[in-house]
């Protein structure tokens, strides 16, 4: 195993830090020093690993969505079927290395500003394209097609707004959360057309 980089170690305290801050104080609010006072650092040092509060929350959604990709792969795993790996892509959005209150604020604030950033525009249109490709593929094979696209967008809204609804709690139960949404889903899949 090789040793961890100083650069590596900085960068995932600076995200750590991204992510308090601007859960804190908004991602518009928030500046290079209160981020960089978070990290115990410097915001000269914000500019020399990232160049821009907008890279910096970038490389910050970056390693959300490896977190998720992570998630994913971790309980596709363990799925045999395609209901189980429904039910994995679910337990994924709401696993407890992701669904936290500080991670749901800074990811509603991510929506909210891509439409106005190109690059974290790209990243949503990225991560959109791999959860609705990932429904798909299940659902294909569960539902009828001239339900599937109806389950789909309803299972995505779904999670989109408990995470929104998440990002202005106090506390989060990640493994409640992720019983709730298997449950919509058993719901939506067995339901008469």
């Amino acid at each position: 195993m090789g040793r961890t980089r100083i650069r590596d170690i900085r960068h995932e305290e600076l995200i750590q830090a991204t992510i308090s801050a601007v859960h804190r104080r908004g991602y518009a609010a928030v500046t290079m020093a209160e981020i960089a006072r978070e990290a115990g650092a410097s915001a000269a040092s914000i500019n020399y690993y990232f160049g821009s509060k907008e890279k910096l929350m970038e490389a910050t959604m970056r390693r959300l969505l490896e977190t998720l990709k992570t998630a994913m792969l971790d309980r596709y795993a363990l799925a045999g079927s395609p209901r189980e790996r429904l039910m994995a892509v679910l337990d994924a959005n709401f696993d407890d290395r992701l669904f936290t209150v500080e991670q749901c604020s800074i990811w509603m604030q991510f929506w909210a500003n891509a439409p106005h950033t190109p690059s974290l525009a790209r990243l949503h249109r990225i991560n959109r394209a791999r959860v609705t490709s990932h429904f798909r593929a299940e659902l294909r094979q569960l539902v009828s097609a001239s339900r599937m696209e109806t389950v789909r967008e309803a299972l995505q809204n779904y999670m989109d707004g408990v995470w929104l609804e998440a990002a202005q709690s106090a506390r989060l139960d990640p493994a409640h959360a992720r019983a709730e949404a298997r449950r919509v889903a058993r719901l939506l899949i067995d339901a008469e057309e």
